[in-house]
């Protein structure tokens, strides 16, 4: 920010607040067009993008912050955060070192064009549940939820990245919108790896489990809370080898892929999450590319 600005802002908020500020405001902006420089980081990586993930790591006594809500930190000085499939608006991260410094970094992120899909002749139980399905499926939802807020300080995944969790073939992208039945259906949001019953499936990166449950549409479904709010989810496994609670680390078995729940053959559909914003795992599995 220019120092005429800087001191126009120091006297509004003095006018307002009746205090004199000994702090120093950076203002930068990327948009679709721009790398992303976040003021105030000592490193960054991702991108400015619909489904994409950006982690900064902080000098030592930072904090920071998203559109005013405080930002959980690592140990290592770690923050994460991300945009949801359909994100337009502009956020504005806030850095604030521990000498008074503050710097603020606004960021919109690009926009995607996704693929669709149309599927007919699919039982009507698939496309319109009945009643007592809809409260299972309300429930399980609930579940979901609860174990995605759950949140730990780990950063093996700000530090690392992450790795694929099974070898298969891609048969489903992010984003991605089926119509069934001529029924316009939630996007898919993971990305599905389509591979024979009983191949391993890995942790991409260390974590808690959170969930290691048997669900209405995704059958055996595992949460991984990797921390800072991320969290993987592992869908339609035929088993599971771990329990809620659990640690686990980078590379360990956590099931096989299977075709549980709402699913037309094997395969693990890897999906991830800041809080419930849902990710591109694409995007995240190349965040330390050049």
């Amino acid at each position: 920010m220019l120092p005429s600005r800087q001191n126009r802002l120091k006297q509004e908020l003095k006018k307002a607040f009746g205090i004199i500020l000994s702090m120093t405001i950076s203002l930068s902006c990327a948009n679709a067009s721009d790398k992303i420089t976040i003021e105030g980081a000592v490193s960054q990586f991702g991108e400015a993008i619909q489904g994409g993930l950006i982690i900064a790591q902080l000098n030592q006594g930072a904090r920071a912050s998203l559109d005013g809500t405080p930002l959980p930190m690592s140990a290592s000085g770690y923050v994460a955060f991300g945009f949801h499939r359909d994100d337009q608006d502009t956020i504005l991260l806030e850095i604030t070192h521990d000498s008074g410094e503050i710097y603020q970094t606004k960021i919109t992120p690009q926009i995607r064009a996704y693929e669709t899909q149309s599927i007919s002749g699919l039982a009507k139980k698939y496309v319109s549940p009945p009643q007592e399905t809809l409260d299972r499926i309300a429930r399980d939802r609930d579940a979901v939820i609860s174990a995605r807020a759950h949140l730990s300080y780990e950063d093996d995944f700000a530090k690392s990245g992450f790795d694929w969790p099974a070898k298969g073939i891609i048969t489903g992208v992010y984003g991605s919108q089926r119509i069934l039945n001529g029924q316009p259906r939630a996007p898919h949001y993971g990305i599905d790896i389509a591979a024979a019953k009983g191949t391993p499936v890995l942790a991409p990166a260390d974590g808690i489990i959170t969930m290691a449950d048997d669900l209405y549409y995704t059958g055996g479904t595992i949460i991984i809370d990797h921390g800072l709010n991320i969290s993987s989810t592992m869908l339609h496994l035929e088993s599971m080898s771990l329990s809620v609670g659990d640690i686990v680390k980078r590379g360990q078995v956590i099931g096989t892929v299977g075709s549980s729940g709402r699913s037309t053959g094997p395969h693990l559909d890897w999906r991830i999450n800041w809080q419930q914003k849902r990710l591109d795992p694409q995007l995240a599995l190349t965040l330390f590319d050049d």
